[in-house]
Formats: C-alpha cells, sequence, structure tokens
C-alpha cells in the first residue's frame, strides 16, 4: 500500500483478466502497490476465454505470442503449434495465473457498470452489478479491443425457434452440430476460421456472406522440437527485434502463415500480366506477399487483388461460388489479414451452400431460418460470426465519468480521443491499454500490452516519487496525438475512401467513422512514449 493510502483504498483497480490485467496485476504487486482485477467472466484469459468457436486460432507465431517478463516461463512453456489454438492459449493464460498466483487478487464474475472519478479526493469509484464499490488511486481498464461481441439488428432475429450462437461468446462446454442443418451469418476471421470445422460436422452449413474477405492460407502446423528448443535459447535475440519491430512480430524461422520469409521488396507495378499469372501458378495466395508497393498505392494494390482473384478461381470447382467469394471494390490491406486453413476448399463440400447478400440482402430471421431477397433457407442451428464493436465497445459498456460528470461516451461522440492511446483528458489517473490512437490491433497484442503496463507501472512510480496525486493528458496533448495518428494513416489502405473496416468503427451502425489504431509501428510508438516520460511528462498535467 503506497503511503497515504487509507486501509479502504487500493492504489489500483484493474478491470479485466485477460493478458493485459494479469500482467498488470503482477508488476503492481512487484510494486508493493495493492491492486485488484475485477473479472466479468468466470476466469482467465480475456478474449481467449470468450473465444472458444471451432477453429478459433491466433495469427501470431506462439513462440512471440508470449510474455517476455519472466525467463524462467519463456523457458518452462511449450508450444505445440506453430500457431496455437484457442485451447493452449487459454492453457497458457491457466499456467501464467497459477504460477504467480493471481487469481488471489481477482474477482470473477464481477462486471463492472460505472466508474466515476472523484474530485474531492482524487479517487476513482469502481461499481460493480452487485451494487459494491471499490474505491482506488489509478483505474487501469485492460477490457480488450476485441471483448464485446457485435449482433446485428436483423428484423424477427429473436423468432428463430432453434438454437443461436456467436463466436464472440461460445459455450464452454462446445456445440455438437453432427446431423445438424447449420446457417452462419459472417466471413470476416472468426467465420473463416469457424467454418471449415463447422462443415466437417455438419449434415449441411449455409454461410451468409456480405462482403468476401481476403485471407491467407495459415500453413501452420505442429512445432518441432528443435525449433522450440532454438527459439529458447534465441529469445533475446527475438524479443529486442519484437519490440523495435513494425508489428511485434519478426517472423522468427519462418515467414506469414509459415511459408519461407520473403521480405516484401519487388514492386508489383514493374511487372507484366504473364509474370504474374506465373507466380500465382507457382505459389498461389502467397504469390503477393513479394511486393512492397501494393500496401501503398492502390493501383498497385488492385494488381494484387487481381492475382488473388486468379487463385481464388483456380482452388474453387464451380465458377459462380468462386466469383462470389472473389473480395472486390476494397484494397487487399484495408482490413485486418485473416489467415485461414482450408477455408476456399470447403465450399468446394456438397454440404456447403454460398449465400451471396450481394445478389439480395437478408430481410427477416425467420422461426425456420433466414429469409434473404433470394429466397428462404431453413436449419437447425443459426451462428452469428459478425465480429465485434472493436477497440471502444467494452469501455463504451461502461459508464465512466471524470471530472465535472463529463461521460466517456459523450466526450468520445465524435470519435475517440486520447493521448498515445493512454490516457484521455479531462480523466485523471484512468488509464486504458491498447486504447485508441496506440498500435493496439495492428500489433502482436502482448507486445503492445507489455510496453503499455511497463509505461503505467513506471508512470505510477514517478508519481509517488513526487508526491502527485493525478496525472492527466492535455487537450492540446490530445489534439496534436490525433493529427498525428491521421497523418500516418494517410495514403496507406487502411484509410483507403473504398475501405469500411471495424479499425474504423465501420461494422456499428452509427459509430463515428474515425481510424483507430497507430500504424506508425510498434518500436516507433515504444520511442514515443518513452521520450513524453523522459521529458517530465510532456503532455500530461501532474498535480499535488
Amino acid at each position: 500500500m503506497a503511503e497515504g493510502s487509507s486501509e479502504n483504498t487500493l492504489d489500483v483497480v484493474i478491470v479485466g483478466a485477460g493478458f493485459a490485467g494479469m500482467y498488470a496485476l503482477h508488476s503492481f504487486r512487484g510494486m508493493g502497490l495493492q491492486a485488484k482485477v475485477l473479472e466479468a467472466g468466470n476466469d482467465v484469459g480475456g478474449t481467449w476465454y470468450w473465444n472458444r468457436y471451432p477453429g478459433a486460432r491466433c495469427d501470431v507465431p506462439s513462440v512471440e505470442y508470449s510474455y517476455s517478463f519472466d525467463k524462467d516461463l519463456e523457458q518452462e512453456w511449450n508450444w505445440t503449434e506453430i500457431m496455437a489454438a484457442q485451447p493452449e492459449i487459454l492453457e497458457y493464460a491457466g499456467h501464467v495465473a497459477d504460477r504467480f498466483d493471481l487469481r488471489k487478487d481477482m474477482q470473477f464474475q464481477t462486471r463492472v457498470t460505472r466508474t466515476i472519478f472523484d474530485e474531492s479526493s482524487n479517487l476513482w469509484q469502481v461499481v460493480t452489478d452487485a451494487g459494491k464499490t471499490l474505491r482506488a488511486r489509478f483505474c487501469v481498464m485492460a477490457t480488450g479491443c476485441l471483448s464485446v461481441p457485435n449482433t446485428p439488428t436483423i428484423a424477427g432475429q429473436d423468432s428463430f425457434a432453434g438454437a443461436v450462437y456467436h463466436t464472440g461468446n461460445w459455450p464452454e462446454a462446445g456445440v455438437d452440430f453432427s446431423g445438424l442443418k447449420v446457417g452462419i451469418i459472417g466471413t470476416g476471421s472468426s467465420g473463416i476460421q469457424s467454418i471449415p470445422v463447422i462443415a466437417e460436422q455438419a449434415a449441411h452449413l449455409t454461410v451468409f456472406q456480405r462482403t468476401p474477405n481476403y485471407t491467407m492460407p495459415a500453413a501452420n502446423a505442429p512445432l518441432k522440437p528443435e525449433f522450440l528448443q532454438q527459439a529458447k535459447e534465441n529469445y533475446p535475440n527475438i524479443r529486442a527485434e519484437q519490440r523495435a519491430s513494425q508489428v511485434g512480430i519478426v517472423g522468427y524461422g519462418f515467414g506469414f502463415g509459415g511459408a519461407e520469409n520473403v521480405e516484401p521488396t519487388e514492386e508489383i507495378r514493374n511487372t507484366t500480366e504473364e509474370e504474374r499469372q506465373r507466380l500465382v501458378e507457382e505459389e498461389g495466395f502467397l504469390a503477393i506477399r513479394r511486393y512492397a508497393d501494393v500496401s501503398v498505392d492502390e493501383a498497385a494494390n488492385e494488381l494484387a487483388c487481381d492475382m488473388y482473384r486468379t487463385q481464388v478461381g483456380r482452388v474453387i470447382q464451380d465458377p459462380e461460388t468462386a466469383d462470389a467469394l472473389m473480395p472486390r471494390d476494397y484494397p487487399m490491406g484495408c482490413k485486418r489479414p485473416v489467415i485461414d486453413t482450408n477455408y476456399y476448399e470447403t465450399f468446394n463440400r456438397a454440404n456447403v451452400t454460398l449465400v451471396d447478400l450481394r445478389k439480395g440482402g437478408i430481410d427477416r430471421i425467420t422461426a425456420q431460418g433466414v429469409s434473404t431477397a433470394q429466397g428462404e433457407h431453413a436449419f437447425d442451428v443459426l451462428v452469428y460470426a459478425t465480429g465485434f464493436d472493436a477497440m471502444t465497445g467494452a469501455l463504451g459498456k461502461i459508464d465512466i465519468r471524470g471530472r465535472q460528470d463529463v461521460a466517456l461516451t459523450d466526450y468520445w461522440e465524435a470519435g475517440p480521443r486520447t493521448y498515445l492511446g493512454l490516457q484521455v483528458a479531462g480523466f485523471p489517473n484512468l488509464f486504458t491499454v491498447t486504447g485508441p490512437g496506440s498500435p493496439s490491433v495492428l500489433s502482436n497484442m502482448i507486445v503492445s500490452i507489455e510496453q503499455h503496463i511497463d509505461w503505467i507501472a513506471q508512470c505510477i512510480a514517478d508519481l509517488d516519487q513526487r508526491g502527485a496525486k493525478t496525472i492527466e493528458a492535455t487537450s492540446a496533448a490530445e489534439d496534436a496525438w490525433i493529427a498525428h495518428v491521421n497523418e500516418v494513416a494517410e495514403n496507406t489502405m487502411f484509410t483507403a475512401q473504398s475501405c469500411n473496416s471495424w479499425y474504423l468503427g465501420a461494422n456499428i451502425p452509427g459509430k463515428p467513422r474515425i481510424f483507430m489504431p497507430y500504424v506508425g509501428g510498434v518500436g516507433v510508438y515504444r520511442e514515443k512514449c518513452d521520450e513524453v516520460a523522459k521529458n517530465d511528462y510532456k503532455g500530461f498535467l501532474l498535480q499535488a
């Protein structure tokens, strides 16, 4: 307990027991602070606790999607696959919680409903759904970027007579689709991962696709023991490279999707159509990875999209289905890259039907299934694979009030505003982990989580050393940071006019269209945060 704290006041309340909440608790404990985690679920794991859908898998190499703060932990844990599946990642989270005895300071099945800053005491009052209030000097929102499932509003959606599931809130016991007719709405990452697995079980699977996605084969495989041992021996170098990299991923020992690493150094605009076709025949989807101009030049990007569509046509046997699965009218790279295992091959199965909603959308949900402008579709089970209210969704579910009782949702009415993705002007001592304005979902989340928690922990230590009671971002610093975030995102595929992604909040009706992540890179961002701290927390207001 820090000096000046009363017995009834914690130093830090942490909201969320995912990888951010777990590391925050461990770090603050090590500083001698009294901290407590409040978590809505029954156990640790965050996103990996809720996302238990069939085929759920990480898109970051396992040896890199892991904590770096404890060298013994690095050496004792043995990953089994190049890219780990959800059960193994959740097992890892549980192992970390056990190893550091984290659960004793965690309160599960507890949802935070309000957090209010009391200006008279400089304390946060954190109110739970049980009506209990905790008080703390600092409040750390480790609520996750992909933790609030998005279920679209569709007429009649409560009338379906069968079972209904959402990939973002999957039953802990799993679902057996054997002998059942299943309908699934959505072909984003969770849909692309779950569709091949469900198709193997179900009597029939009907896929409702609004927008076809770009996805690359994962080429996942078991990790060879000798490779894992080599990685463990090389961890100091791997971690250093991760922290200085663009997205926190080195691709140690292999490149994207587990294939041989190829540095994108060529320019697609300097190639002929014959050359591109030959590469597609030789390398398939992965041929595109060699071109550096695809991410910054829309004309070059469209050439890559043509190569992609060519490969889709080569994989899918039915020409009409192949055409329906070809992405058009938006650039490759404007949405989060998706990796898959036999996604396109699944549409060659006799028990899978694709409904291209571009030819006639969903009119309503009925008791039997889904009615579209193209006809009726009946099934026993309905699955929503419709993604998340990303980055700000969990914060918006909590009534967060700062100075003068200003609600965060009101302050963010025109879009999320932060300084460094860490703090919001007018909300003292409130920290957001991997919030909007930070690399966040454009990075290896664990690398970004550790950087944020380390920065917050050092900030709290510095405040205590100075005898400062509060720290908050200034409006001027917030304005300048937002301008910088938007400036570095300009002239990339992320902000192309034809791009409607959840990075922009475009998947949530009524949500302001504003680009949320920082694309400047994990290494650059780390340097900027460190520079701010060294320069007496420039852009923040500290008060005694």
